[in-house]
C-alpha cells in the first residue's frame, strides 16, 4: 500500500490530506504537526480571536475524530527534523523514520526574530500560533498600552484589534508608510490615515534599537533615539519560510522550497505547498505567497498532482484584511509596477487601485470595493491589458474586459 507523508499539519497540509481522501486515494496518509492542537485557521488570530469574538475551536478545520474516521494518522506535537530524499523517509525528532512513496512539505513560515537586544524579555511577543495570540490577548487584558514594531498586514490588524479593545497603541515602522513594500507609498498613506483616525500613534522611518526592562518589557528605544514606554510589545517584521526539513537533501531551496507550476519539487514524488513553497506561477513567475486563501487552494490542488494529474496552479491569489470598518482586499502579485489606475475615491476610502506593468494588470488593491477585486482576478490570470479609461470608469463591469478566447 502506498504511503504519503505530509510534513506540516497546516491549513495547506490538512487540506491536501482531506482532498486526497475525497478523490479516492486509499493509501496510508500520515499528517505530522509540531503544534499540539489540531489544524486550524490562522487569520482569526490577529482579528476575531485576539478581540475575544471567536474561540479557537471555531477555527478548527475539522472536528474531533474526523482524521481517524478518514484513516489519516494525525501526529500532533510531533516535529519532523528532515526529509531524506535519497532514502525516501521523514525523520522525526527522536529518530523515528517514516518511509514514504510521496511526501508533501507544508511547514509554512515563522516570524523573523532579529537579534535585537531585549527581544527575549517577557511580554515581547510575536504572532503566528494560537498560543502566541492567546498570550497577546492576556497581556491586552492586563495592560493599557501596546508598542508594535512593524506595520505590515499583521501589524496593522493587531493595531486595529488592540484599539478595538480600548488600548493605546504606538507603532514604529522602518518604511515611510504602512505596507509600503507591498502597496507603495500612495496606497500606504491611505492605510496610515485610517489608523490615525482611530487613534494609533505611528512613527515611520525608524525601527527597534533595543527593548528595555529588568525582567519584562518596559520600553522600546528606537533607532532614532525615541523611548516609548508600554505594557507589552508585539514584533511583526515579516516571516521566513521553514525549510530546515529539506536542508541537506537533494530538494532545491531558494527563498522557500522551489516547485514547478504543478507544485512538484525537483525530486520526483516530493511536493511543497503554502507559505514554504516558491512556485513557478504562469503569470508572476517564481513567487512565494503567505496568504490563507493560497494555502487552502494550493492544498486542494496539490492532491491532484500527487494523484498524477500535474495541472498548473494558476490561481491569481486573493487576500483580505479587516481593519476597523474597512473592507480591504487584494488580488494578484506585483513586484513592481509603472502605472496605478484608481477607480472610486481614495479620500473617501472607497476605491480600487489597479497596478499595471507595461500595460498588463498584475494586482488589484481595494478598500470598500470588494467586487472590483474579485472581478479583476480573471483579468490578472489572463494577462489582460485593459485600457486605463475602462479601469477608471465604475460603470464598466470588469468581467467584460476579459480578452477573447480566455477561459
Amino acid at each position: 500500500m502506498p504511503v504519503s507523508v505530509i510534513v506540516g499539519a497546516s491549513q495547506a497540509g490538512a487540506t491536501a490530506a482531506a482532498q486526497l481522501r475525497e478523490e479516492g486515494y486509499d493509501g496510508t496518509i500520515v499528517l505530522i504537526g509540531a503544534e499540539p492542537v489540531a489544524p486550524y485557521e490562522r487569520p482569526p488570530l490577529s482579528k476575531e480571536f485576539l478581540r475575544g469574538q471567536q474561540p479557537l475551536e471555531a477555527g478548527i478545520l475539522r472536528p474531533d475524530g474526523w482524521y481517524a474516521e478518514h484513516d489519516i494518522d494525525l501526529r500532533l506535537g510531533t516535529r519532523a527534523e528532515r526529509v531524506d530524499s535519497d532514502e525516501r523517509a521523514v525523520i522525526l525528532e527522536g529518530g523515528e523514520r517514516i518511509r514514504f512513496d510521496q511526501a508533501l512539505i507544508a511547514t509554512g513560515s515563522r516570524n523573523r526574530r532579529p537579534p535585537i537586544p531585549g527581544i527575549d524579555l517577557e511580554n515581547v511577543f510575536s504572532l503566528r500560533t494560537a498560543a502566541e495570540a492567546q498570550a497577546i490577548a492576556d497581556a491586552a487584558e492586563r495592560g493599557t498600552h501596546a508598542v508594535l514594531v512593524g506595520m505590515g498586514f499583521i501589524g496593522a490588524e493587531v493595531a486595529a484589534s488592540l484599539r478595538h479593545l480600548g488600548l493605546d497603541v504606538t507603532v514604529v515602522e522602518f518604511a515611510e508608510t504602512p505596507l509600503q513594500r507591498v502597496l507603495g507609498p500612495e496606497l500606504g498613506r491611505v492605510l496610515e490615515g485610517l489608523h490615525r483616525d482611530h487613534g494609533v500613534e505611528m512613527h515611520f522611518g525608524t525601527g527597534a534599537d533595543h527593548f528595555e526592562g529588568t525582567d519584562r518589557f518596559e520600553a522600546l528605544v528606537t533607532t532614532t533615539g525615541r523611548t516609548i514606554e508600554g505594557d507589552f510589545a508585539v514584533v511583526g517584521i515579516g516571516v521566513e519560510p521553514v525549510t530546515e526539513v529539506a536542508e541537506g537533501s537533494a530538494i532545491e531551496i531558494d527563498n522557500g522550497i522551489l516547485v514547478d507550476a504543478a507544485l512538484r519539487t525537483n525530486v520526483a514524488g516530493i511536493f511543497a505547498v503554502g507559505d514554504v513553497a516558491r512556485h513557478d506561477h504562469p503569470v508572476f513567475g517564481p513567487v512565494r505567497v503567505e496568504h490563507y486563501d493560497n494555502a487552502l487552494k494550493m492544498g486542494a490542488h496539490v492532491a491532484g498532482s500527487m494523484l498524477g494529474r500535474n495541472e498548473p496552479f494558476t490561481d491569481a491569489h486573493w487576500f483580505w484584511s479587516d481593519q476597523y470598518d474597512a473592507d480591504i482586499q487584494m488580488a494578484g502579485f506585483a513586484f513592481t509596477w509603472d502605472e496605478m489606475v484608481i477607480r472610486g475615491n481614495m479620500e473617501e476610502r472607497r476605491f480600487a487601485a489597479f497596478l499595471l506593468k507595461d500595460g498588463q494588470l498584475l494586482s488589484t488593491f481595494a478598500m470598500n470595493r470588494p467586487k472590483d477585486v474579485r472581478r479583476s482576478m480573471k483579468l490578472i490570470s489572463a494577462k489582460a491589458r485593459p485600457a486605463r479609461e475602462q479601469l477608471e470608469d465604475p460603470e464598466v463591469d470588469l468581467r467584460t474586459l476579459l480578452p477573447k478566447g480566455s477561459a
